[in-house]
Order: structure tokens, then C-alpha cells, then sequence
């Protein structure tokens, strides 16, 4: 395997309680001195972003790189320590956001107008002003009928396309309530999601090896940024496609199908037919298939869906710290969350230890020898997603991957 990582120094967990009497306790709770350790760096990293973000660009209002990524990063950490200066914070950076709005047509939660919509509507949602929450919301559903219709040749991922917007409802029901945006809402963005997959497996004429298809750019990735993957663990949620009969013959198969391009690293290729074994990012690879087949396992139980995610989590551990650095989207922040969803799923002590074995390595931010990103202070690719991941590992049974996760 051609890869793009750096050794991982640290030794794997041996199943002894001597290996994370430091880091936890038998019922995975961190102990003081982790949580102590882990609360003083998002602390002082939280200033050197603050002095970082002087010479951001002012225009960026996007969760992935701009403005709105700063006040989710607030926003989490409220959640987390329950200090209302974060909330201002938060305040601060989702207005900035929505003064720089691009205008254009980009719908998504990542990339678009509607990702500072939605983390503003929950902003002013916690501070009690519920007129201007329902105004970013009702703004943010202005789109809907844009985005289920697919105007201008409007592609299905996340970053880009129908599932990115589809997070953003998603998000707004997490923070403000299950039914604030109704379930038909979620359902008509999903089937057109369905539908649009089986029109292109039709063109393609794949329909018996992948009954749903997918691409972006002319090509067929697979990955949960711009691809497969990403697209149907959004559509294996529970209730978002209103015909569960639809989710096994059409999903299930296409999963399958992705299950069926793995590496015999175990690892995934970021486009269907590229034979090139390199990239282990959240973006493209293993730490982004993870959430599919996890998700695969919970609706269908087949064991080789878990399986297949345990191996992703090795492929993970042996080259998921990234020369890129420690970012969320192509960084070793990113890639610790694929041991979370583990965890979570397993609660095997193993993939904790993993996590607080990569939180180490972003602990010790800079020191590696790492590239600095284009936007080395932002949600996604920069120091502002470390941060995030850093303070989410607090409460790992309440982790989520930012902007993706269900």
C-alpha cells in the first residue's frame, strides 16, 4: 500500500487494564488526569485558532472552511462545558456568516448558504430568540423544492449535492427537536436521492451489481464526501425512506456492491474502477466507509457489514496518521472518529484506547512534521476540527463526526 501516512509510534491495546488505567476506567469513562490533559489543550488551542482566524478570509461563510464552521465549533463546545461564553461566541461567528451568504445555488450544510443558515437558526434557538431561528429556517427550506427537483444539474453527495442539504434538516431536528422539520421533508429529499440513483445504474447498465449508482464530476466516487458511501448512510436511517422495502432491495445491493470494491488491505479506492491503494482519509477511504457499513450492520445484522468495519478501524490504526496533519476531512482528527463509531457500536475498549492514542497525536499539534493545510484554522481542514474532535472525546459514547453523522 502506497500511502500517505507517517509511522504510528504508539503501541496497540493488549488488553490489559494497566494499558488505559491512565486513560479510563473499566465502563470507559476518562479518568481526571485524561480529562484534565484533554480540557487544557482545546483551551489553548482555542487561542492560538483565535489568533489565527485574525488573517482568515473575511468572505468564507462556509462550515468546511468559513465562518459557520467556527460558530458549530462554539456551538459543540457549550455543549460540552456548559459555559455560555462559548454560546456569545458561537453568536459572534454564525452572524458573520450570514453576512457573507454567497447568493449562488450551493445547498449544501458543508459547502453552501444553508450551513450557516441551519447553525445560526440553532444558535439564536439557544439563546431564546425564536423569530429569528424560525427566519434562518424558513430561508434554509426556500431551496427545498430546488433541491428535490435537482435544478442545474444538481449532484446527490454531501459536499456538493441532495445529501449535504439533507443533513442540514437533519441537523436543525437534532438540536431543536425531532419533528421541527417534518419527516416528509427528509423522505421527499431521499427519494429523489433513490431515484436519481437508479436512473444513472440504468445509463450505466449496472443495475444487477449496483441497483443505485452515483457520480460527481464524471466520476464514481466512493467515499463519504463526494460518494457512495456517504449517500447510503444517509438513506439507511431509520424513517427517511418512507419504503422500507426500497431500502433492501435498492440500498442493501448497492452497499453490497461497495463492499465488494475493498482492497485486500481493506481499505477502499475513492472511485470506482481506481486500482490505486493510498488515501485513508474521512474523505476518501476506510475512515469514511466505516459509517456505512456500521450503519449496514445495525439495519440488516449481517456480520460481515461489522466485519468489514473492524477492519476498516485496522486499516485506520496503521495508517490514519496522515502526513496532511490533523484536520477532520484529510487529518488524524478525521480518522480518530471511525474508532468512536466503534466503540460505540462494540464497546470494545480497544477502539477508545485507539482514539486516545490519535487524541496524543493531536495533542501534540505541529510537532510531526506535517503540511499546514490552505486554511489552517477551519472546521475541516484545519485546527478548528482538531479542537472539536478533541472536546467531543470528552463524551465518547455522545461523539459524533461534525457535519455528517447522524
Amino acid at each position: 500500500m502506497d500511502t500517505r501516512a507517517l509511522r504510528n509510534p504508539y503501541p496497540d491495546y493488549d488488553g490489559s487494564p494497566a494499558s488505559t488505567q491512565t486513560l479510563f476506567d473499566p465502563q470507559g469513562k476518562l479518568t481526571s488526569e485524561f480529562t484534565h490533559r484533554l480540557s487544557t489543550k482545546v483551551r489553548e488551542l482555542l487561542a492560538v485558532m483565535e489568533n489565527g482566524l485574525r488573517s482568515a478570509d473575511p468572505r468564507d461563510c462556509t462550515t468546511y472552511t468559513g465562518w459557520a464552521g467556527i460558530a458549530l465549533l462554539y456551538l459543540h463546545l457549550h455543549d460540552v462545558f456548559r459555559d455560555d461564553s462559548f454560546l456569545q461566541k458561537a453568536l459572534e461567528y454564525a452572524s458573520r456568516s450570514l453576512k457573507c451568504l454567497t447568493r449562488r445555488h450551493d445547498v449544501t450544510f458543508l459547502c453552501g448558504d444553508v450551513g450557516p443558515l441551519a447553525v445560526a437558526a440553532v444558535v439564536y434557538h439557544r439563546l431564546r430568540s425564536g423569530q429569528e431561528s424560525d427566519e434562518c429556517i424558513n430561508r434554509l427550506l426556500q431551496h427545498h423544492n430546488t433541491v428535490v427537483k435537482g435544478s442545474g444539474g444538481l449532484p446527490d453527495e454531501l459536499l456538493y449535492g441532495r445529501t449535504g442539504y439533507l443533513y442540514s434538516l437533519i441537523f436543525i431536528n437534532q438540536h431543536l427537536g425531532q419533528d421541527r422539520i417534518p419527516l416528509s421533508y427528509i423522505q421527499q429529499i431521499s427519494e429523489a436521492v433513490l431515484a436519481s440513483g437508479e436512473h444513472l445504474s440504468r445509463k450505466f447498465r449496472i443495475q444487477n451489481q449496483s441497483p443505485l449508482m452515483y457520480e460527481w464530476y464524471q466520476e464514481q466516487y466512493v467515499g463519504a464526501a463526494h460518494g457512495l458511501a456517504g449517500i447510503y448512510y444517509f438513506l439507511m436511517q431509520p424513517g427517511f425512506v418512507s419504503v422500507e422495502e426500497h431500502v433492501h432491495r435498492l440500498v442493501k445491493s448497492s452497499v453490497d456492491h461497495v463492499c465488494s470494491l475493498k482492497f485486500p488491505s481493506g481499505n477502499y479506492p475513492p472511485c470506482v474502477g481506481d486500482d490505486r491503494d493510498l488515501l485513508v482519509h474521512w474523505c476518501h477511504g476506510s475512515p469514511g466507509v466505516i459509517y456505512m457499513l456500521l450503519q449496514a450492520h445495525k439495519v440488516f445484522r449481517a456480520p460481515q457489514y461489522l466485519q468489514d468495519a473492524l477492519q476498516c478501524g485496522e486499516v485506520v490504526w496503521r495508517w490514519g496518521l496522515l502526513k496532511k496533519g490533523y484536520g477532520l476531512c484529510h487529518g488524524a482528527a478525521g480518522n480518530a472518529y471511525a474508532f468512536l463509531a466503534l466503540y460505540r457500536q462494540t464497546h470494545d475498549p480497544k477502539h477508545l484506547y485507539r482514539a486516545c492514542m490519535f487524541a496524543d497525536w493531536c495533542m501534540n499539534y505541529g510537532k510531526h512534521g506535517c503540511r499546514t493545510p490552505d486554511t489552517p484554522f477551519s472546521l475541516f481542514e484545519g485546527m478548528a476540527g482538531t479542537i472539536y474532535f478533541l472536546a467531543d472525546l470528552l463524551q465518547p459514547m455522545k461523539a459524533r463526526f461534525p457535519a455528517f453523522e447522524v
